[in-house]
C-alpha cells in the first residue's frame, strides 16, 4: 500500500437548490474534519454537468483514523449537524489505496 494513506471518496448529491447554503455549511465542517488525528488533506469539487453533486476527496492515515476515529468522535456530531440534511440521497463512501500515480 501507498505511503500516502487512504483516499475516502463520496459523491455527495445536493437537494437542488440548496448548493449555496451547503457551501457556507461546508465552509464551518471543513474545519472540524481538519482538526481530527489521521487528517492529512481534504478537496471538495462540484460538478461540471451536475452542478448539485459535489466531489469530497479526504485522505487519511487509515480507515480506522476515519471510520473509527472521526465518525466516532463529538465532532462527528457537528459535522452530521452541519451538512448531512443537504443529501439526497445520502452518499456512498468508499476507501481507496493508491496503486499508481502519474505527475
Amino acid at each position: 500500500m501507498s505511503t500516502d494513506g487512504i483516499l475516502e471518496q463520496a459523491l455527495l448529491p445536493i437537494k437542488p437548490g440548496r448548493e449555496a447554503e451547503f457551501e457556507a455549511a461546508f465552509a464551518t465542517a471543513k474545519d472540524i474534519i481538519s482538526r481530527m488525528p489521521g487528517f492529512r488533506l481534504l478537496t471538495l469539487s462540484r460538478g461540471i454537468e451536475r452542478p448539485d453533486t459535489y466531489l469530497l476527496l479526504v485522505r487519511w492515515n487509515t480507515v480506522a483514523d476515519h471510520e473509527v476515529g472521526f465518525r466516532g468522535s463529538p465532532e462527528y456530531q457537528q459535522w452530521r449537524a452541519l451538512l448531512h440534511d443537504f443529501y439526497d440521497p445520502f452518499p456512498v463512501v468508499e476507501h481507496f489505496a493508491e496503486v499508481s500515480r502519474v505527475a
